[in-house]
């Protein structure tokens, strides 16, 4: 077996058909845009490059027949906010061969080792955790837009190769096709919560997209700045380049801003969920599949949509404004009965808080994906996350004691 770095237009190719050959069988798995995939891994398509560095692999049999890949990658402002030096891993795939998996880990992590890097999380994207971060253990359904699909037998590969339990990630589905959508105690609150004075709610305009880019980027740099030790500040040139991107599939209605006194201190993002539209393109968008994305749309094959994210600023964050944000949500999805199922994905398994909101709505826990830690350093010390903030917080390094 050889690990080819991908350098070619050729190995490309590879990196990004071979999982569509080794899920050929499996109906659940959404093929996404070979476009996107791409675009990942140039700089002019992931502003990550401006602070990182990535390199793929496909892994070849002693026939030269693609049996696997994986990438590697630096986030330099996220590995500094680490215990130690810490690099990721991920698009990861293999077949069900243990020694074409544990290749793969070495290969990614004597790369992260040579650059100083310390630990290596995986699998993980090269970017923002809402979109392929976390490995598949539980709840091998459909994918929701962005949420990564694995095969069962990675979790041993993992495990075995020494990769631990960082923190868990739950998905929670929600049926709201139902006449009543959240629980009657949840609304009463919800409803006495948004008519409080000084607030009010207002869903995205693209008409007005250049106020609501700003308040969401205002709302989420003042939100994350204050705990997030990799906080990368939101650029509204970037985030508006990434609406006109989604302008196609967004629904303007299922993006929501609260304010209190005028001032922006809250938002909620939910997309409809294009997987169930990308299932039939197999990566490819050419004329022919464009129109078939436009009568996919019109017909509203997108009966699924995913919260992607939120922010609300700290002065707000025990105000219950989440639970007035969703009383928004409740006429939205009374009026466009074509959406059934919600998808909240993801939450980590160290927030109890957005946990209980979530079972609150009558939402319940669908699909677990964990994030391991694998300590390429073994004179260190692993800690869960939750472990790891609490050592900072009291001052204790990463070593072993």
């Amino acid at each position: 077996m050889q690990a080819i770095v991908v350098s070619t237009g050729k190995t490309e190719r590879e990196f990004i058909e071979f999982p569509k050959r080794l899920y050929s069988d499996d109906p659940n798995w959404v093929c996404p845009l070979d476009s996107e995939v791409r675009s990942l891994f140039t700089p002019s398509g992931n502003s990550t490059f401006r602070h990182g560095e990535a390199v793929r692999w496909i892994l070849t049999d002693s026939g030269g027949k693609t049996i696997g890949r994986v990438a590697a990658f630096i986030d330099k402002i996220r590995s500094s906010a680490q215990s130690q030096p810490t690099g990721g891993m991920g698009f990861f795939e293999v077949i069900e061969n243990r020694d074409a998996a544990w290749l793969l880990f070495n290969t990614a992590a004597d790369w992260l080792k040579e650059r100083g890097m310390e630990a290596m999380d995986g699998p993980v994207n090269f970017g923002e955790n809402e979109s392929n971060w976390g490995l598949l253990v539980e709840g091998f359904t459909h994918p929701g837009i962005g949420m990564p699909y694995h095969k069962k037998y990675y979790k041993a590969f993992f495990e075995e190769f020494g990769f631990r339990n960082y923190f868990e990630q739950y998905s929670y589905h929600r049926d709201i096709g139902s006449v009543e959508v959240f629980p009657e105690r949840f609304m009463k609150i919800a409803e006495w919560i948004s008519r409080r004075p000084g607030y009010s709610f207002r869903h995205f305009r693209y008409s007005e997209r250049k106020k609501f880019v700003n308040d969401l980027v205002e709302i989420y740099n003042t939100t994350w700045a204050s705990f997030k030790e990799d906080f990368t500040p939101l650029e509204t040139g970037l985030l508006e380049a990434s609406l006109n991107k989604a302008k196609a599939f967004i629904d303007e209605e299922l993006i929501w801003f609260a304010y209190h006194n005028d001032k922006p201190v809250a938002f909620y993002v939910i997309f409809p969920d294009l997987n169930m539209i990308l299932r039939h393109l197999n990566g490819k968008l050419h004329p022919l599949n464009m129109l078939r994305f436009l009568w996919y749309k019109r017909r509203h094959e997108m009966t699924r949509i995913r919260a992607l994210v939120a922010g609300i600023v700290p002065s707000h964050q025990n105000s219950g404004i989440e639970s007035a944000i969703f009383y928004q949500l409740y006429k939205v999805f009374r009026k466009k009965r074509y959406y059934k199922e919600l998808e909240l994905s993801w939450v980590g398994d160290y927030n109890p808080k957005m946990i209980s909101i979530y079972e609150a709505i009558g939402a319940t826990r669908a699909k677990t994906h964990i994030t391991y830690r694998y300590m390429i350093n073994k004179d260190l010390t692993f800690r869960r996350f939750i472990e790891e903030k609490s050592a900072a917080a009291n001052g204790v390094d990463g070593k072993s004691e």
